[in-house]
């Protein structure tokens, strides 16, 4: 599935929406939710994020978690209890995340965790992890989202 978004608005706006079908159609999962967002900088990953938080009801300013790794937020839904915002930008190895307790945020089904620069902890990632990959369009406020369930490289 493929979309192009000229704003910030309408970023958001799809990912909201993505998250509302993700409300309505909890399937039996055996770990978490894993969006793996996966683009150059200012292509959208934390704006796309913004929207998918708000999606499933989060109203407090949703910001990227660069300088601190992680953040999570209680989610009101009934399929869902947490969600987790990671960016790895800075992260070398996957281990280095086992003090956060990776692990057991990824194995947990009532988790939804979205990861920014998820190239970087590829390794450790659930083999249903949604990618999800943003490139910048040929015009300035272009922006390219591709949602592909598995990883396209």
């Amino acid at each position: 599935m493929k979309f192009e978004t000229t704003s910030s608005s309408q970023t958001k706006k799809i990912a909201g929406l993505l998250a509302k079908e993700i409300l309505a159609s909890r399937s039996n999962r055996r770990n978490a939710l894993v969006f793996a967002l996966a683009g150059d900088l200012g292509s959208g990953k934390t704006t796309f994020t913004q929207g998918i938080l708000a999606g499933f009801g989060i109203k407090k300013k949703i910001t990227s978690p660069t300088f601190v790794i992680m953040k999570s937020y209680k989610l009101q839904a009934i399929s869902y209890k947490l969600a987790y915002h990671l960016d790895c930008y800075r992260i070398k190895k996957p281990s280095e995340l086992g003090v956060l307790g990776i692990k057991e945020i990824l194995a947990n089904p009532e988790n939804v965790v979205l990861i920014e620069w998820p190239e970087r902890i590829k390794k450790i990632l659930p083999k249903n992890t949604v990618w999800i990959n943003f490139e910048h369009g040929k015009k300035e406020n272009k922006r390219n989202i591709i949602i592909d369930p598995k990883n396209p490289n």
